[in-house]
């Protein structure tokens, strides 16, 4: 069901929830930031870090990293994988969900899958802990609400979202391997605080590339990924308020430089995120 359809949020496995350690931050007032642990074809993994009163919570927005990785990378923020209560997927691809994640899950964390998607996670072994099956919008224990938009790549699609954080005027939009823009991917990001948004390729890098015929099709054909260019102009109409993180560059068609000025004129600050580590963390509200 499309995002259209509206809220289809029901519980598909429901494990009991085990204790949870809670360090204290140092500051005790209300923080929300993103950060991006690493974002390439070789994995893509996001921390939406949120505190308040002296603690810190993570969700995570794909994990497609190993449950190691990403808890040393979560360690060199203080964090680990203690602290994680919700896991939100775009999509099931092994670049955004490794396989370790069958086993490596913590027991208190619930996943949030698509209904597209549910079949192959449950393939793979994913869901045997607690999941919530979504086909439009769902909430967060962090206190966010996410409301979701599905996007051409591939034959399932891949979800989006716009997370609202209650009690504020913040906004959050993730769009990554969208295939192609679309008016209700852009209406349903319009005006976000914050967006990661993927900037995976550059045109004519991707032609003059040595990949096959079939995969450059594959990616510039609609159901792959967004171009620089095509990435920028979504930024434009939907008109981003404070930062923009570009998210999946391609490392053999893309360059950082070539993301960077295809978004000069984005009108506010932009990062840029890379497989080699975490960027410094962008704040959201």
């Amino acid at each position: 069901m499309d995002a259209a359809c509206g809220v289809v949020t029901k519980t598909l496995f429901d494990a009991p929830a085990a204790p949870v350690r809670v360090e204290a931050c140092a500051e005790s007032a209300v923080e929300r930031h993103l950060v991006v642990l690493a974002s390439s074809s070789s994995g893509n993994c996001s921390a939406l870090i949120h505190g308040e009163g002296g603690t810190r919570r993570v969700t995570l927005i794909d994990a497609g990293l190993s449950p190691r990785r990403t808890n040393r990378l979560l360690g060199e923020l203080g964090l680990s994988l203690d602290h994680v209560d919700d896991v939100v997927f775009t999509h099931l691809d092994t670049d955004h969900c490794h396989v370790g994640w069958a086993a490596g899950m913590p027991r208190h964390a619930t996943l949030h899958v698509h209904e597209r998607h549910v079949k192959r996670g449950m393939r793979s072994g994913l869901l045997v802990r607690r999941t919530e099956v979504f086909g439009g919008g769902f909430a967060l224990r962090c206190g966010a609400r996410a409301e979701v938009v599905m996007n051409s790549h591939d034959d399932l699609g891949t979800a989006a979202f716009r997370f609202s954080f209650e009690g504020t005027g913040e906004t959050l939009g993730y769009a990554t391997d969208v295939g192609h823009v679309h008016g209700g991917l852009i209406e349903t990001l319009r005006g976000v605080s914050v967006l990661a948004i993927e900037s995976n390729y550059c045109p004519a890098m991707q032609e003059n590339s040595a990949r096959p015929r079939f995969l450059k099709d594959r990616i510039v054909g609609g159901g792959g990924h967004l171009s620089n260019k095509e990435s920028a102009a979504a930024v434009r109409a939907i008109g981003v308020r404070k930062h923009v993180v570009l998210l999946h560059l391609s490392r053999e068609c893309n360059t950082k430089e070539a993301a960077l000025a295809e978004h000069a004129h984005a009108g506010v600050g932009v990062s840029v995120a890379e497989a080699g580590g975490p960027i410094g963390a962008v704040r959201v509200g």
